[in-house]
């Protein structure tokens, strides 16, 4: 119980730092900065949700939430902030695009596979359940942090060379990240689950969605920069954050390891995991051995 309310406190912790960053030099409504709200909904809408969902003993919604949370905190930004700059709307525009498109995918998946096999230990304890909900909200907060302390910042910043270097690294990105994911589902639906995909962008690395993810945030810190003054430039932890929780949290180690526990003893796969990277992708994928 004591470690439980440690990691929220840390937690909350991170959020009111990040919203005072946030909120630094940015507008206000009604006397409360802009930044501050959209970290409080964020939060909210999280702690709202997880009562159904404590209730049904169920996560179905769990990604769906949290893109639905990246909609509504990125334009109430937008709808608090008068006077909305070129560069907001850009910056708006793209988080939505990627919210929809991933978290549509993500709540067909898991409608598919029935449920989500990380949350099999969690769910019958309110706190840590709870928990997970809470840490959602942080993600929000700090992934879309620097978009949110832009779009709300007041500030006239228009487009320059920043926001072009930083929309085309969010184009290839979110390419990436799409044709990568239908890949997959695509080689899921023809191939038994005894196999791995090694085909198609998959040859190159063996996580180009992440790598796709970690690169379209990476462009929306670059175009958001223009508009950030102060505290806020802490904001631009966000492509950081990104790195280290695909990289050394949830994404990367927690698929290794369950491909270690699927495919360990099979050569093809120790060949494939040899020949080809985790996350950067080869300039050229290396030849896969026929397999037998």
């Amino acid at each position: 119980m004591g470690q439980t309310l440690l990691r929220f406190g840390v937690v909350l912790g991170l959020g009111l730092g990040m919203a005072a960053a946030g909120s630094h030099t940015g507008t206000s409504w009604q006397g409360i900065p802009v930044f501050a709200l959209c970290a409080l909904l964020a939060f909210t809408i999280q702690w709202l949700a997880f009562l159904p969902a404590w209730r049904l003993q169920t996560e179905a919604f769990y990604d769906l939430t949290g893109a639905l949370t990246y909609l509504s905190v990125t334009w109430l930004a937008v709808a608090l902030t008068p006077d909305q700059s070129a560069l907001g709307l850009l910056l708006a525009g793209c988080i939505s695009l990627w919210a929809l498109r991933l978290g549509s995918f993500l709540f067909l998946r898991i409608r598919a596979d029935g449920k989500d096999s990380r949350f099999d230990r969690i769910k019958p304890y309110a706190g840590r359940f709870l928990f997970t909900w809470t840490l959602q909200g942080l993600w929000v907060v700090i992934t879309a942090g620097c978009a949110l302390a832009a779009i709300s910042s007041g500030r006239a910043a228009e487009p320059g060379g920043l926001a072009i270097t930083g929309l085309t690294l969010w184009l290839l990105g979110f390419v990436v990240e799409v044709v990568a994911d239908q890949q997959k589902r695509r080689f899921r639906h023809a191939n038994s689950a005894e196999r791995f995909i090694d085909t198609g962008l998959w040859a190159y690395c063996r996580h180009p969605n992440y790598f796709g993810e970690i690169l379209l945030w990476l462009g929306i810190a670059l175009m958001a920069l223009p508009a950030l003054a102060g505290w806020q430039w802490a904001t631009l932890i966000s492509p950081l954050f990104v790195f280290l929780l695909l990289t050394r949290v949830s994404g990367i180690p927690l698929l290794e390891r369950k491909a270690e526990q699927r495919w360990g003893q099979n050569p093809d796969w120790q060949a494939y995991k040899a020949r080809t990277p985790a996350l950067i992708p080869r300039l050229r994928a290396r030849s896969a051995v026929p397999r037998a």
